[in-house]
């Protein structure tokens, strides 16, 4: 059921994705705007509908659509909206245009890393969960303009921008200083960790992001404004932001920690370490557990915990001593 709460519209939709319903929010002001634009299926637009009557609005009445970030559950709406402004980070550029070449662009990329990981090729399919994913999305959606750091939201000088780089390249994150308010995407979610997916370079052929260093920093960087209720892209708001962060990065230390133990005495490949981390899932979700994982050691290399042995065509890790 829709709601207001203090300032902003709450509006939740169901997906058919195991993370469940998605959350999308309304401010007024000199535009009337939509954050997030929702999964692209019948029942998703019909809810929409439904929830954005009982906050006293039609489709129609939307000026523009400011995206948190590119994933497909938060942009797959985007074509039911006729003469709608659309602004976002410029990396997710390309992922609403949906151009042939971007395929390509992901094909490369994952199979170079995917050899440094050590995967064999059999899983290399997992590619297309890209593809699948991709239905669930917009296609061929124009970015009006582009948000950054500092800057503020158009028609509501209230919300200023924040890049939160972490689960996503393209995550924003837009704070209300005069009411502690922060519309996060998925940056924090009230009931899990928030997973940072590894995605290409905005430059092909540049290094490989490391999504979970971005994201540590991005979670170091909301710890220093003050916040009381985080919107979240995802499940209920959350309350106590703080402790929160705390906890996770806490949590997310330790759990690294017990992933050094298995490179005490053997180096190992990102996937071998992926098949005794995640030993049911790895084979069913490939991108998201091998995301995790490398997660796991790219922070230990940050920390000096770990080493990489070697650059060649597969990547070997061991702990330092």
């Amino acid at each position: 059921m829709a709601e207001w709460i203090q300032s902003v519209g709450k509006i939740s939709v169901p997906t058919p994705l195991p993370i469940g319903n998605v959350n999308m929010f309304l401010l007024k002001g000199d535009a009337l705007t939509l954050v997030d634009a929702g999964i692209k299926t019948q029942e998703a637009w019909e809810v929409f509908k439904q929830e954005l009557s009982e906050l006293g609005y039609s489709p129609n009445d939307i000026e523009q659509v400011i995206l948190t970030h590119h994933h497909t559950d938060h942009v797959g709406l985007l074509e039911q909206f006729s003469n709608v402004k659309i602004y976002g980070h410029e990396y997710g550029r390309k992922w609403l245009k949906k151009e042939p070449a971007l395929w390509e662009e992901i094909v490369a990329f994952f199979t170079k890393i995917y050899k440094q990981f050590g995967i064999p090729s059999k899983y290399y399919e997992g590619f297309k969960d890209f593809r699948l994913l991709d239905k669930l999305a917009c296609e061929n959606q124009e970015l009006f303009g582009t948000l950054s750091e500092g800057m503020t939201i158009p028609g509501h000088p209230n919300w200023v921008i924040y890049e939160t780089p972490g689960h996503s390249q393209s995550q924003l994150s837009y704070y209300n200083e005069r009411e502690g308010l922060l519309i996060g995407g998925d940056h924090i979610l009230a009931s899990m960790f928030s997973n940072p997916v590894i995605e290409p370079p905005y430059n092909p052929g540049k290094e490989r992001p490391k999504p979970i260093l971005d994201y540590l920093r991005s979670l170091e960087k909301i710890k220093q404004i003050p916040v009381d209720v985080v919107f979240p892209g995802h499940g209920p708001e959350v309350k106590q932001v703080y402790s929160l962060i705390e906890r996770r990065v806490s949590r997310f230390h330790d759990s690294a920690m017990k992933v050094k133990t298995d490179l005490l005495n053997k180096q190992m490949t990102a996937f071998e370490l992926n098949k005794l981390i995640f030993p049911k899932a790895y084979g069913k979700n490939m991108p998201m557990t091998i995301s995790q994982t490398v997660g796991f050691l790219d922070y230990l290399i940050s920390i000096e915990e770990i080493r990489l042995l070697n650059e060649q065509e597969t990547h070997y890790f061991i702990a330092n001593n």
